[in-house]
């Protein structure tokens, strides 16, 4: 029986950062992988939030 390996892709969290400072009610968040071995810090990507209906910028969280 083969031993099996924990693989290098994980699923993370992305947060909108400007939602947070605004002071607004609700969050923006989506759900992606990523792989660890390419990717070892925090993934940070300009998203579209839907409640300010502008791209912002959404960071891992853990």
């Amino acid at each position: 029986m083969a031993s099996k390996k924990k693989g290098d892709r994980v699923q993370v969290i992305l947060e909108c950062t400007e939602m947070k400072e605004s002071g607004l009610p609700g969050t923006s968040r989506y759900v992606t992988t990523k792989n660890r071995k390419n990717t070892p810090e925090r993934m940070e990507l300009k998203k579209y939030n839907p409640i300010l209906k502008r791209m912002t910028v959404h960071k891992e969280i853990k």
